[in-house]
């Protein structure tokens, strides 16, 4: 392989191969920024170019190795931040134009873990308005598109991310995920990633003027978009070191003990009443032969609460969302974002006063419910969207528009409630009328387990390929 090639690695082997001094991290780098001024004018996923500062940081990293200095387990990988989080003297927008100049004093952690295991960061990626959509648009960046074409959105919130890493700009994407924003943008270009449990990845944003509000603190999490499943394990040990400035997260090691015998798979076809699509039927059965085949034991059996959690769940956030965010939605954000939210708020009926208290309660009888299932099942193999996915600007077309982007996304949403992991790999290449796109599935962990649904998406993938290899296929064409 070329230098000018060496975007199309993975982060796994980029990590080996410049700690081992085949290739430099000034070579990966420069090889990833090429490729992100070749493809990203026509998708717009990276709205801010660090190329600069990238190439700086890689040949620091190239004289550290030279001078026998301890590597990090992602040396010389680049990496893409979302804009939503602090990165020192960078603007942390979350799409929004009142917030452009907005510069970070310090990293958030996440950025600070990444770096300090060698990773390169070669630019930020789009979010739209508040980060609180499932598509990716606002005044101030524009429009992400979707690497496969413009027939399907590129998801939110972390669009930009998911664009990018599925394109090639850099090996991996950081994002986060409050009701899907991380499994989003993964199902809708074709790219893997693990939303964290609670607690399981420290946050906070120096540049933030007062604390989140709770449920926001306890559904938020921040992760990594991958194009390889395997780097997962590589990336996600990094994301998990702890940070005293979050004081609530839980110190556990990545890799949990083993499991004895065959793991057990719960699998469901479920939709909570949304007409299931005959592809994401197609994507779930091969995503269960798959495993089947690497040896996970599958039983078909419907898990408990899961429409009711999803429901409450979200119309319990959206009572936190109305109070805490919806003056700075009136006062700084678009006619669109504040149109959106109107059908959010008439669709997912928010929450308030004592009802508010009495759900956000409930939240632990539903995450209960769900461990004691996951002691008998610590796996779920389940939609995460009961269609393909939907097109750009599909949320802003009314009550129907919403219902098909967010309304039919309970198992999306349920998960963040409850604080489980919840990962997401494509499992078919679906060729529809208007195009051809990925279709993925979900797999839902056990409590502090995200390693095992890492390992299944790793079983899946192995089957039945890499999503990305067809994709550049396609953008080569």
């Amino acid at each position: 392989m070329s230098s000018t090639e060496l975007w199309r690695l993975s982060a796994t082997e980029i990590a080996t191969r410049t700690s081992a001094g085949d290739i430099t991290a000034e070579q990966a780098t420069a090889s990833a920024v090429a490729r992100m001024e070749a493809v990203n004018p026509a998708l717009n996923a990276v709205v801010e170019s660090l190329a600069d500062e990238a190439a700086e940081r890689a040949r620091d990293l190239d004289l550290a190795r030279a001078n026998g200095r301890p590597l990090g387990r992602l040396h010389g990988v680049p990496v893409t931040i979302k804009v939503n989080v602090d990165q020192a003297g960078h603007a942390t927008t979350n799409g929004v134009t009142a917030l452009k100049d907005v510069i970070a004093p310090a990293n958030a952690p996440i950025v600070d873990n990444l770096l300090a295991e060698g990773a390169v960061v070669i630019g930020r990626t789009n979010t739209p308005e508040f980060s609180f959509r499932a598509d990716t648009d606002n005044p101030l960046h524009g429009r992400t598109h979707n690497p496969w074409g413009d027939h399907v959105s590129p998801g939110g919130s972390s669009g930009g991310a998911g664009s990018a890493v599925m394109a090639g700009i850099g090996a991996l994407g950081h994002g986060n995920d409050i009701g899907g924003s991380l499994r989003f943008p993964a199902a809708a270009n074709g790219a893997v990633t693990v939303k964290p449990g609670l607690g399981r990845v420290p946050a906070w944003n120096p540049s933030q003027t007062a604390e989140r509000g709770m449920l926001a603190q306890s559904m938020s999490v921040q992760g990594i978009l991958a194009r390889e499943a395997r780097d997962l394990h590589v990336s996600m040990p990094a994301a998990i070191a702890p940070d005293p400035r979050d004081p609530f997260h839980v110190p556990l090691p990545w890799r949990g003990e083993a499991l004895e015998g065959p793991v057990k798979v719960a699998f469901t076809k479920d939709t909570c009443g949304f007409d299931l699509h005959p592809e994401v039927s197609a994507a779930l059965d091969a995503a269960r032969d798959a495993l089947a085949d690497a040896g996970y034991d599958i039983e078909e059996i419907e898990p408990p609460y899961l429409q009711e959690a999803g429901s409450v769940g979200y119309r319990t956030l959206m009572g936190e969302v109305r109070e805490l965010m919806g003056p700075a939605i009136r006062d700084q954000g678009s006619e669109t974002i504040r149109a959106i939210f109107d059908e959010y708020f008439d669709q997912f009926a928010p929450f308030e006063g004592k009802d508010l208290l009495e759900m956000m309660a409930k939240r632990s009888f539903y995450a209960r419910e769900w461990s004691l299932f996951l002691q008998r099942y610590p796996l779920v193999l389940c939609p995460f969207l009961p269609q393909p996915f939907f097109r750009p600007d599909r949320d802003t077309e009314g009550a129907e528009g919403v219902r098909e982007v967010l309304g039919s996304a309970l198992w999306s949403y349920s998960m963040n409630f409850m604080g489980l992991p919840a990962a997401c790999v494509p499992a078919r290449l679906a060729d529809l009328p208007q195009g051809p796109q990925p279709i993925n599935v979900q797999i839902v962990a056990r409590r502090w387990r995200e390693d095992l649904a890492v390992d299944a998406c790793i079983a899946i993938e192995d089957r039945l390929g890499r999503m990305c290899t067809r994709l550049w296929d396609r953008m080569a064409s």
